[in-house]
């Protein structure tokens, strides 16, 4: 299984939801983040909470069968992608076994 985690600009997150859900991928996780980097955002401050961020960011993250994995990255890619600079960055990595909490079955076995 593949863990892919990226961070998208906020104003491209719902673009990128619906065709990962229209290409089979129906459960992930979004969280509001902040980042920092060689982009700066126009207009971008300080957070409020952090006072070297400057960049809002959403992170995806979602887990898929290793078979999966290229397709979620391409369907990011084309959707979360602008004309402009700091679109963002996907991070990917092996995941050894997932379990569900109630059943305590092994996700292995399961497609995701």
């Amino acid at each position: 299984m593949k863990e892919i985690k990226a961070f998208i600009k906020p104003n491209r997150i719902q673009r990128v939801i619906e065709a990962l859900a229209d290409s089979g991928f129906k459960s992930m996780t979004l969280s509001q983040a902040e980042g920092t980097g060689a982009f700066k955002a126009k207009g971008a401050r300080p957070s409020l909470d952090f006072h070297v961020t400057d960049s809002p960011v959403v992170k995806l993250e979602l887990v898929c069968q290793n078979e999966e994995a290229q397709a979620a990255i391409e369907t990011i890619i084309a959707n979360a992608k602008t004309d402009g600079p700091g679109d963002g960055i996907i991070y990917i990595a092996n995941i050894e076994d997932a379990f569900h909490i109630k059943t305590g079955d092994s996700l292995k076995r399961y497609d995701l």
